[in-house]
Formats: structure tokens, sequence, C-alpha cells
């Protein structure tokens, strides 16, 4: 509800509570969801006056993890809520990998009665401890008549420069107490887009960059997921147009469609044979001036910091000053990533660009023959008819059968990589969602339903791992009860792979605890009213997929996969130990 006045005429004196005031903030700010499990109980019982549902989510990492997708695809900040206590310490995970991957959340966690406080009540907490290593903000509304001033707050924290999680802690009493001041002249601006302010990098450093792309011999673009968050898809892609080659990290994909020819893929840690990117190394390791864009050149996404060339010349562009530079020194071009891309394309305009357009078909062919000599790795390192079944071929088989619109999440760990190296972006644009900010497990099903609230009308598909699955079985439940459908591939090779190989890799032996006893999967989904359908081997896959994606419910396709089946982390090429 956008009208001010309509939504006035239901919190007139006679029924004007702290929940009705801020139920009508949130939905000001453009919320038409909360997700949470029925507290703050005032709140909830107040939003649907004010046009927001609640997504009641089973449990509150899992409400944290729905938030984190939503916001990602929707461009909306989300939502999310809680109870005092434990259910506020299980938004630390979720409001933990937002934080790391700059995505906006308000969270409001109910307090306990502001007369009680410091008098041992049931379930308190000192929250601003708990939150303060996962969140930008945190705050407690003491007094009714400031409701508006830091529901405001929050979302202006959440939204503004890079984002992230912003808490703000609400004593039970403040939501049923009632404000003794008139409810006009009432605040009437909507902060609940991002970026919610946009600045451009200084026009001097943008006019250098420029020289210096212009200049350069090799250079390359190398796009993270500040790409996405600025909604600069296009403006990268006006770049890329004018010759320049792009790379992405994993939350970077889709900055650019792969099918391009001048895109290279993923640049990170799973370039060894059998990486789609893994012919494409050498254009990065050799480059002369990398441009990087909204990339925190992190740990995997550098491959330790081994796959970026040393004696490059670095321009970074980030919303965050304290990115840049963090890790490769570089000329600092501090904005948006949409407005400086654009400013920087402008300014390349106006350079010579003679060298780049003569060097492109070159580029393009070498690019190419990586392609196809990935293509060649693939038929030489994968048993495409093997059962147990190999992740490769499950996703060279989604790959083909997805629409256009169709959304693809991932779990943390392997699955993150199969859906990173295996399926291809085929237009620019954000429709890759994995937990890369802190990459915990069980996030796969949780961002699944976000990601289907943020887009009801576009398939939206999860490949998690059976690891990953084990932490959030209950939240099939929820996608039932909320008519959130989605489709979970269950990756079951009955081990923590991740874990498993690593050790086997850096030790020749493994923890006793690695292991899984069988699971029916399928028998779970089906036991909650989903669809089930167990897989064996590779040619009843890509069946039960088409019937999945034609129909209008959840289904969970349980694989039975190889467990010796490992993507292409380099860390783990020539490893022996691993040839099991």
């Amino acid at each position: 509800m956008d009208d001010v006045s309509e939504i006035d005429s239901m919190t007139t004196e006679g029924n004007r509570t702290g929940a009705q005031v801020m139920a009508a903030a949130l939905a000001r700010h453009g919320v038409t969801e909360i997700f949470g499990q029925s507290l703050p109980s005032a709140l909830i019982l107040a939003a649907p006056d004010h046009g927001i549902r609640q997504i009641g989510y089973r449990t509150e990492n899992g409400g944290a993890a729905m938030a984190d997708a939503y916001a990602r695809l929707s461009g909306r900040v989300p939502v999310v809520t809680a109870q005092n206590g434990p259910a506020a310490t299980l938004l630390v995970p979720g409001l933990g990998e937002a934080c790391k991957a700059s995505i906006p959340i308000v969270a409001i966690v109910q307090d306990v009665h502001r007369k009680f406080t410091d008098k041992n009540a049931f379930q308190e907490l000192d929250h601003f401890a708990l939150f303060d290593g996962v969140s930008k903000w945190v705050r407690r509304v003491n007094d009714v008549e400031r409701i508006d001033d830091y529901v405001d707050m929050a979302f202006t924290a959440a939204a503004s420069g890079r984002g992230g999680p912003a808490v703000l802690m609400v004593p039970v009493d403040v939501l049923d107490e009632r404000p003794s001041v008139p409810a006009a002249p009432r605040r009437q601006t909507s902060l609940g887009a991002f970026p919610l302010d946009r600045s451009v990098a200084d026009p001097d450093r943008v006019a250098e960059a420029a020289r210096l792309l212009a200049r350069a011999e090799r250079p390359v673009v190398i796009a993270g997921g500040g790409v996405h968050s600025s909604g600069a898809v296009a403006a990268l892609g006006v770049l890329q147009e004018k010759g320049f080659p792009v790379a992405t990290t994993v939350m970077g994909k889709g900055a650019v469609s792969e099918t391009h020819p001048l895109s290279l893929g993923v640049a990170g840690y799973f370039m060894a044979p059998g990486g789609r990117a893994s012919h494409q190394r050498a254009l990065i390791g050799d480059a002369d001036v990398v441009l990087l864009v909204g990339n925190r050149t992190n740990q995997n996404g550098t491959d330790s910091w081994q796959l970026y060339p040393q004696d490059a010349r670095y321009i970074h562009i980030d919303i965050d000053g304290a990115e840049i530079g963090r890790n490769y020194e570089a000329l600092r071009l501090m904005g948006d990533a949409k407005l400086t891309l654009e400013a920087l394309a402008e300014a390349l305009d106006a350079a010579d660009l003679s060298g780049l357009e003569a060097r492109r078909p070159a580029l393009e062919h070498r690019i190419a023959e990586g392609r196809e000599a990935h293509e060649a790795d693939l038929d030489r390192l994968i048993d495409w008819e093997a059962a147990p079944c190999r992740p490769e071929r499950l996703m060279r088989d989604l790959g083909g059968a997805l629409p256009e619109d169709a959304v693809v999440v991932a779990d943390a760990s392997y699955s993150s990589i199969w859906v990173a190296n295996g399926l291809v972006a085929r237009r620019a644009g954000q429709r890759f969602v994995t937990p890369r900010g802190l990459a915990g497990l069980g996030w796969g099903l949780p961002f699944a339903l976000g990601a289907k609230a943020a887009r009801p009308g576009a398939p939206v598909v999860c490949v998690t791992g059976d690891g990953g699955f084990g932490h959030v079985w209950g939240e099939l439940e929820t996608a039932q009860r909320m008519g959130l459908p989605v489709i979970v591939i269950v990756l079951n090779n009955q081990i923590l792979g991740y874990q498993k190989h690593a050790e086997l890799s850096l030790f020749g032996d493994h923890t006793d605890v690695v292991h899984f006893r069988p699971v029916d999967h399928a028998a779970i989904a089906r036991a909650v009213g989903c669809d089930g359908v167990r897989v064996e081997r590779p040619g009843d896959f890509l069946p039960a997929l088409k019937t999945a994606l034609s129909g209008d419910g959840t289904t969970v396709i349980d694989v039975l996969t190889d467990e010796r089946a490992h993507p292409p982390i380099t860390s783990f090429e020539g490893k022996e130990a691993l040839d099991y």
C-alpha cells in the first residue's frame, strides 16, 4: 500500500500502537513481506493491515538466508524478524553471510520489556555484543514516538554505501504502547531500494583510468558481486563491447553473458583441468592492466592470491574505499559501480582504442580455442554415463533444460562450484545466487525460497549436497505452506565431500565423521507433501527435471552421485590420495 493517507486511516489515535506505527513505516519503505516466525507478535499481527504478509520460516538461520537471496534478486531491502535470546543467536550466521557479501537486510529483533532490562528476564541477552560483528548498525528503540526515526535509520544504514545488515531491537512493550503525539505530520520518504545513494569516482582519476586502459596491451576486467548490487550489468556490457575481456568472480557470475566472445568465465580457485575457465588463466595472469569492479579480491576469487598478476597496474572500482587496494595496490575509483563504469566508458569514447580493436580478432579466437579445449578436457576426464552419477553430467543436463528466466541457487561448498563452473550464463543478469560471503552449509534451500518470493514467476532451482541439505530439511514444509514452489537437486554422495577431499589432499587421510548413513531425501520430500524422485542413473535425471519444471509444486530430485567426484580445485591437482 503506497498511499500515506490510506495507511494513516488505519492508524488513528484510537488504535495506533507502536506495532501499527512500525508496520506503517515498513510499508512506506516498500516492504511487502516479512520473513518471520510470528515474533514480535504485535508487529506481525499489525502487518496485514499495511499490505505486508509474513513468510514463516522454520528456523531463524534459514529466515536470514531467505532474506539475503530476496535482496539479491529484488533490489529491495528485506526484513527478517526474530525473538530475543536463542532465536536472535540463530540470525547471526545468515547476517554474517550478508555482511561479508554486502547484502542489505533489516533485522527486527524483539527485546525484553524495558522495566525488566538487566534483571535476567526470560531469554535476555546482550544483543549489541551478539550482532556487533555481523552488522553495520545495531540500535534499540526505547521510545514509541521514535519508531519512525529508528526504522528510517535502519533502512538507511542497510542500503547506503556498502550494503549490509542493520539490526533494530524493539522492547516488547514499545510495540504495545500508544504514542502521545498526533500521527501527522508523517515521514513520506521511501528508503527500501538499494543502492540508496549513488556517487561517482573522482573525474580526474576516471580520466587516468581511461588512459591506462587505452594504452594497455593486455587489459582484463574482473567483475565481482558489486556489479549486481549496483545494477551495473548494462554499464559493464558497454565496456566489454569496446573490446575488453571480462572475467567474473563466483558472486559476479552473470555480470556479463558467458557466451560473449570476450567473456572468460569465472576466475578463481577452480581453474585446474576441467575448469571452464582453465584455458583462460594465462589471459588473467599475463595482463598488464587489471580493472577490478565490485571485487573483494578474497582468497577463493584470487586462488589464494596466486592468480592475479603481480606486476600489472590495477584500477579498482568499489563503493567501499577500504576494499580498494586491500590486496592489490590500485588506482582508486571509489564510487558506485554503475555510475563509475558509465563515466569510464564515456572517457574511453574520447580515447584512441585502435590498438585494442586491432588485437580483438586474435583475442576472440584465443578465447574460443580455450572453450573448445575445455570441452575436450571434459570428454577426456569425465565418464558421462557413469553410475553413480557425475555432477558434471547433471549440470550439463540442467543447463540445457533451464528456461532463460530461471534462477539457480546453490548451497555452499562443492555445490557453489558445480553451479559456477558447470552452468553457463547465457545472458547478463542476476540469475545465480551463491553463498560466498561466509559460505556456510545449509544456505541452498532457504536461498531458493527467498529467491522465489522475490521472483514468483520464475522457475527456481536449488543445487545442494546431502551435507548442506541435512541442515534445512524442515524448510520443505515452509515451501509447501507458504506456496513457494522450488526444485531441489540433492547431490547425494553420502559424504561431506569438500571436507573429505581436502583432508585427503592435505593429510593423505580423513577424519572419521565425513561419511553419512544412506538417506532417501525423496522420501523426506514426500513426507511433507512435496514430490520426491530418486535418481540412480544419469539417463533418468533429465526426464525427472523436465517433469519438475513443467509442474507447479516443490520437487526434490535426490541423485546418487559419485563420492570421488570433485570440482577442478587447483590445490587438489596432482594429489594421489584423491585417486581412491
